[in-house]
């Protein structure tokens, strides 16, 4: 049975009252030891401490060190742009011989132990060649460990181990670092360990596939895995609970599938009650966000809703699930299974259902199961899966889960250690790298998928190949800066400093503008390949033939120093496949130029209309949306603040050579770390056409103004037509305004292109329309946010798939077929009014835009 109270009451007890005592004997005695032990470390190795970016302190490591004469301290040559803190990263302790830590601790207590690794170039060391072991009382927590090739397999520029130490009668921990003796002048390094103390939080664990059997896993040690708070964003170790500052990822990167559910929040007015629950379980964000299956729910009862997070074989694993219904407040009325690795973890006849284990709304709690990874071909996968229960014939069919850890438990020979990846061949040809022989493993070898963590940008999409070709007929993994192994990464996103220089400091390359006037044969007019609100856009060419996009301000563009800064400051720190990356920046001769990836096929908006291009297919503009969907709700949700993009728009959605979308522009973005409000005041920026209307009169932004915009975006793709177009009648010259009273009165597909007549899906068409009327909702409140919009356009594509594969759509004699020739000719105007900044000047301004101020017209 699971054991849902931490501890029998007399053991509280017993804490309690020895907890009093320690601090009564502290204070008689004033024993430095007492204070040490009791207060989280964080040790800076090789350097002499200080405060980071957080304002959290770490100590200089001397005085832990038991040898110091094979040691030596060294200051990495290279910050990593994902790197957004110096401590503890740039600089390491390097071991060419055993060495050990000595801290002390308290007997009888459970510990918290991180290691920060950053395999950068040390002078004089090859980090090719680091591999050692690592060992802490007596159990192995890394055995011939190389942080390169796992930051690499990851794609991750630094790495956090995490593990949970069982209690012991020792006062002292020893931890010791010993370089590997089958490599030629092997070393091994550290850059910063962290050790906190925490209360026993593993018990009773269902055993998952055996019934009514239970594991005791209290004196047991741990390797924390994963920690995502589901449906929810990133949250910092800052405002984690129980001061065990740990990090929790958004769960994006893990979905698998396009039903992935969507994102729900506890209304402000729901208290989360923790009662017998220990705080130290989880954040009260982790209860306030979930993930659930949707409203419908007769769909619902056709897919399970799938996380897959690849681990290590032959460990046995703890899989953690945390729930809180904040939304029913009845037993039976939200019932599930619950699947780990295709074996029932909680389902019919005893399926979960939160309220009636926890009693009421509100009230957190989670379950345990443990499951045993074999290493059989494609076995070192865990696979959660929800589905609603019929058994117990609930009143809605839905599932709901608010947060997962996974932790991998120590073997019987007290081993925590598992093989290096393996880095694909992908991975090896895009650094160009050649081939490294890595040590001998088992007849099992595996790739760790995850995400852009900064070693190389063209790393950014590679790692989740096996699993997009093994496990799905379209479409991979969404990309993303958390990784298969989350503690690796952060999501942090800074304020931004007064001045460019101090603000992205090592974060990207800095280029001379005599390198960049090389790179653009000296901004050559035949080179301009856009022009923009900042200035012209240039195409380039830098050392070894990278092809890039140079984006040059115009003095007189009121587009001046705080863009550029806010550009610089935003991409710096972000990475994802669906966001354009910054190489590097020029402030330099009096010029601001920016550096990008040079996306080859251009702006979404060249191939929907004014062009002699080819016409995209409604499949093709389905997966542009969806692509740049998954773009804005990362940076809603994936960061450490909320990022509002500001100027969501079809030229600032970007197409590479493979047609993959990428989100663009950041000079205008906001972000929101003061959202307490759940808004920022500000002055309205943006572009006309696209500008949520009660930011406009209120002057308060929120991520719903991002909706609004995409919403227009999502029109443009189906009309393919600019969003503003004063040539035409007053009631048509918003494409907004004009669509959403064409879908008032049936009559959408008239204005829809031409040249997808009988080729969209209807049921598609439905929910791709009913999506988009539902972002352009005046009211911000009523507006689904991007993760839910992204759901609906995923499922748009997969009926419009299904329908291409029983033979497609019929086509329909409609007033849209049969004045298709006269519509073409129409939308065939300039699009000049398509793009106009607030800071441009229009004619008969009050009509066009008299819906921002009487909304009641619409």
């Amino acid at each position: 049975m699971f054991l849902r109270v931490l501890f029998p009451f007399s053991n509280t007890l017993k804490n309690r009252q020895r907890l009093l005592l320690s601090v009564v004997w502290f204070s008689l005695s004033f024993h430095v030891f007492v204070l040490v032990s009791s207060k989280p470390l964080a040790v800076a190795c090789g350097s002499s401490g200080g405060k980071d970016e957080d304002g959290r302190n770490w100590e200089p490591d001397q005085k832990f060190l038991k040898t110091s004469g094979s040691t030596t301290q060294l200051q990495a040559d290279y910050q990593d742009p994902s790197l957004l803190t110096i401590i503890p990263y740039m600089n390491a302790r390097i071991f060419t011989s055993p060495a050990t830590y000595r801290f002390p601790i308290k007997s009888k207590e459970q510990y918290l132990v991180r290691f920060h690794f950053y395999p950068s170039a040390y002078p004089n060391f090859n980090i090719s060649n680091s591999f050692f072991s690592v060992t802490a009382g007596g159990l192995t927590l890394m055995n011939n460990f190389s942080a390169e090739i796992t930051c690499k397999a990851l794609t991750q520029a630094y790495l956090v181990r995490e593990y949970s130490l069982a209690p012991s009668d020792s006062e002292f921990l020893n931890v010791t670092f010993t370089p590997s003796t089958k490599y030629t002048n092997s070393f091994a390094f550290v850059n910063g360990i962290e050790l906190i103390s925490m209360p026993n939080l593993f018990g009773e664990t269902t055993v998952v596939g055996y019934d009514s059997s239970d594991l005791d896993v209290s004196s047991e040690n741990f390797q924390t895995m994963f920690r995502l708070n589901v449906g929810g964003q990133f949250i910092p170790p800052s405002n984690d609970s129980g001061g065990l500052l740990r990090s929790w990822y958004n769960d994006d990167p893990y979905i698998f599938g396009s039903a992935n559910g969507i994102h729900t929040e506890a209304n402000k007015h729901v208290r989360i009650n923790y009662e017998q629950l220990s705080r130290s379980s989880a954040p009260e964000d982790v209860y306030r966000t979930a993930r659930e299956m949707g409203l419908d729910c007769d769909l619902n009862l056709k897919f399970n809703l799938t996380w897959l997070f690849q681990v290590d074989a032959n460990f046995t694993y703890i899989v953690r699930l945390h729930f809180c219904e904040f939304k029913y407040d009845m037993a039976n009325q939200r019932v599930f299974n619950i699947y780990i690795n295709n074996q029932s973890a909680q389902s019919d006849p005893t399926p979960a259902d939160i309220f009636a284990w926890t009693g009421g709304m509100g009230i957190p709690t989670y379950r345990d199961y443990a499951i045993s990874v074999n290493d059989g071909t494609g076995d070192e996968m865990i696979r959660i899966q929800m589905s609603p229960s019929t058994e117990s014939k609930p009143q809605y069919y839905d599932s709901l889960l608010n947060g997962i850890e996974i932790f991998k438990l120590n073997d019987e020979n007290k081993n925590l250690a598992g093989s290096n990846p393996q880095p694909s061949s992908m991975l090896l040809e895009a650094g160009n790298e050649p081939p490294k022989s890595f040590e001998p493993k088992s007849n099992h070898s595996f790739v760790i998928a995850g995400a852009a963590g900064g070693v190389a940008a063209a790393f950014v999409v590679v790692a989740l190949a096996f699993l997009a070709y093994r496990e799905r007929k379209r479409g991979g993994f969404d990309s993303h800066t958390s990784s298969w192994l989350p503690l690796g990464n952060s999501h942090a996103t800074k304020s931004n400093s007064s001045n460019a220089s101090a603000l992205v400091q090592g974060l990207s390359r800095r280029f001379s503008i005599s390198e960049i006037r090389q790179a653009t044969r000296n901004f050559d007019d035949s080179n301009v390949i856009g022009v923009g609100g900042f200035g012209k856009v240039y195409k380039g060419v830098i050392e070894g033939g990278t092809k890039v996009a140079v984006k040059r301000s115009n003095p007189s563009s009121e587009q001046g120093i705080n863009e550029f800064e806010t550009e610089v400051g935003m991409l710096s720190k972000l990475r994802h496949k669906h966001l354009v990356s910054l190489i590097g920046f020029c402030e330099d001769g009096g010029e601001m130029c920016l550096v990008y990836d040079y996306m080859a096929l251009g702006t979404f908006r060249e191939h929907l209309y004014n062009n002699k291009k080819p016409h995209l297919s409604w499949k093709q503009r389905l997966e542009i949306c969806i692509g740049a969907a998954r773009g804005l709700h990362y940076l809603h949700t994936g960061a450490k603040y909320t990022i509002i993009h500001r100027d969501v728009k079809t030229t600032n959605i970007l197409l590479d050579e493979k047609w993959v979308a990428k989100v663009s522009d950041f000079g205008l973005s906001k972000t929101g770390p003061g959202m307490s409000q759940g808004h920022i005041s500000t002055m309205v920026k943006g572009s006309f056409g696209y500008l949520d209307p009660e930011y406009f009169r209120r002057q308060q932004l929120t991520e719903k103004s991002d909706v609004y915009s995409f919403g227009v975006v999502l029109f443009e793709a189906l009309c393919a037509r600019p969003v503003l177009n004063p040539s035409l009648p007053k009631e048509q010259v918003s494409l907004a305004d004009w669509a959403l009273l064409c879908h008032k009165n049936g009559t959408l597909e008239d204005i829809s292109d031409p040249h997808l007549k009988g080729k969209i899906d209807q049921a598609c068409l439905q929910k791709f329309t009913d999506t988009a009327v539902k972002c352009l909702s005046d009211q911000g409140i009523e507006r689904p946010n991007m993760g839910d919009v992204l759901w609906n356009l995923e499922f748009a594509l997969q009926l419009q798939e299904s329908s291409d594969t029983a033979g497609g759509s019929i086509e329909r004699d409609t007033p849209a077929s049969r004045d298709s020739d006269e519509r073409s000719q129409r939308q065939g105007n300039s699009s000049q009014g398509s793009d106009i900044e607030l800071n441009e000047e229009l004619n008969n301004q009050d009509d066009i835009f008299s819906q921002l101020f009487h909304p009641q017209g619409r």
